[in-house]
């Protein structure tokens, strides 16, 4: 799933490879609670490469979860994505829900050149959504995934097994809700901090989430491994902010999320 930013081709690697990405500790941007955290292995050479960003969103766990697990929608707001389509759904799981279990994107780069592939995807309501290509197997257990099809281990059969430009992909988001209260105002300021042990606030109780995507991929061949591991640590951090963008539009509503893309822009720019 994370495919629309590996791209498959020498020039568009080079091109995003060119482009220059500030670097800073932390984002004023109201929509990030606490700093981000980037964790890269890009060694081409070394087996697949890994790609982890985690954020803390303040919105609900549930309103990103159906935002992420909405994959016939990813054309809507992911760059690259020309079409997105869930080709296979999951039985209903403990909740009651059906999830997409195998979905073809097709991915476009510099305007004649375009990739489809098929993924297997695997839901744990609320939780995890992941997303496996190529001879990768899921790492979730049976009991999480029994609403899921059993997938046969043939390409000839399983479209998702088939060879691309990649021999490895494995995409997972993992939610965790993160509890906030805000402080009393007694402890706001840094020297009466510890104030906040034994008073408690007025202000009601913040539903924030944890989210974490890790992304693991490796070519098959040793030319776009090379070249990827120029453009690769923006991958995870691009992919995290479509999907933000997504669901603050999808809370706050479209004027909402036009208004924070030019605030965070004007972060960018003033580094």
């Amino acid at each position: 799933m994370a495919m629309e930013t590996l791209r498959p081709v020498s020039t568009a690697v080079f091109q995003t490879a060119t482009r220059t990405t500030p670097a800073f500790t932390c984002r004023t941007s109201a929509a990030f609670a606490r700093q981000q955290q980037r964790q890269f292995s890009l060694n081409p050479f070394a087996g697949p490469q890994t790609l982890v960003a985690t954020r803390t969103l303040p919105y609900p766990g549930k309103a990103i979860y159906d935002v992420i697990s909405d994959v016939s929608n990813y054309s809507k707001f992911l760059p690259y994505v020309q079409s997105s389509t869930v080709t296979k759904t999951s039985q209903p799981a403990s909740n009651g829900k059906t999830y997409p279990e195998e979905a073809k994107l097709v991915i476009g780069f510099n305007g004649g050149v375009s990739e489809s592939f098929t993924s297997r995807i695997y839901c744990v309501p609320e939780t995890i959504v992941e997303a496996v290509s190529g001879q990768t197997d899921t790492g979730l257990s049976e009991k999480e995934i029994a609403h899921h099809s059993a997938r046969s281990t043939n390409s000839e059969e399983d479209p998702s097994r088939k060879d691309t430009v990649l021999t490895h992909l494995a995409t997972k988001w993992l939610l965790k809700p993160y509890p906030y209260k805000p402080p009393p105002a007694s402890a706001i300021h840094p020297d009466t901090t510890h104030n906040n042990h034994h008073e408690t606030s007025d202000l009601p109780s913040e539903e924030k989430c944890d989210v974490t995507l890790s992304v693991e991929f490796a070519f098959a061949n040793p030319m776009y491994a090379a070249l990827s591991s120029a453009a690769a640590p923006t991958v995870a951090e691009k992919m995290i902010d479509a999907f933000e963008k997504r669901v603050r539009m999808v809370m706050e509503g479209p004027a909402h999320a036009e208004t924070d893309r030019k605030g965070l822009e004007g972060v960018i720019k003033s580094k």
